[in-house]
């Protein structure tokens, strides 16, 4: 009878550890899909992929981006060749551009291709991701010459 009782309790006991991880898993869900769906405007980077129809159509006079260009920060003058993966900026030590830089997340955004054009997208960092004066709130197309600035570090599209 004591085994009986003993093996229920713990039985409860695990259906309530998982219970309060379901619950946290499941708050996390919600934050997450709160702050997607308060992103309002051109389409997302998931979006763009799955429906490749609805980016903006590109003017023929647009010559595509080759090279990234950090023009200010701790890794000015550095030029990354464009090859059409994504890259990472960040300073979490996977990133493809390793940001030291104190007002930068471990992995703060991430500058990807469209066709040919380049989008940039903030990864929920502290401190936001900026193109020009405006701090990012969706993914955002970026044309050569335009000005990203992440934390210190000041980045720049050439064509």
């Amino acid at each position: 009878m004591n085994d009986l009782v003993l093996n229920i309790f713990r039985l409860a006991f695990l259906a309530l550890i998982w219970l309060l991880v379901l619950g946290i898993v499941g708050s996390m869900r919600l934050d997450l899909s709160i702050g997607r769906k308060a992103r309002t405007g051109t389409p997302s980077a998931r979006t763009l992929r799955k429906h490749p129809e609805l980016a903006e159509p590109e003017p023929t006079s647009r010559k595509a981006a080759s090279t990234l260009e950090i023009t200010d920060g701790p890794l000015a003058g550095r030029v990354i060749e464009l090859q059409g993966q994504p890259i990472l900026f960040g300073r979490a030590q996977d990133a493809t551009v390793v940001l030291e830089d104190d007002y930068a997340s471990g992995r703060h955004a991430r500058l990807f291709p469209q066709g040919s054009r380049w989008f940039i997208e903030d990864l929920g960092s502290t401190n936001g991701t900026f193109v020009g004066d405006t701090q990012l709130t969706r993914a955002q197309a970026v044309e050569p010459g335009q000005r990203i600035r992440i934390g210190k570090t000041v980045l720049e599209l050439k064509a």
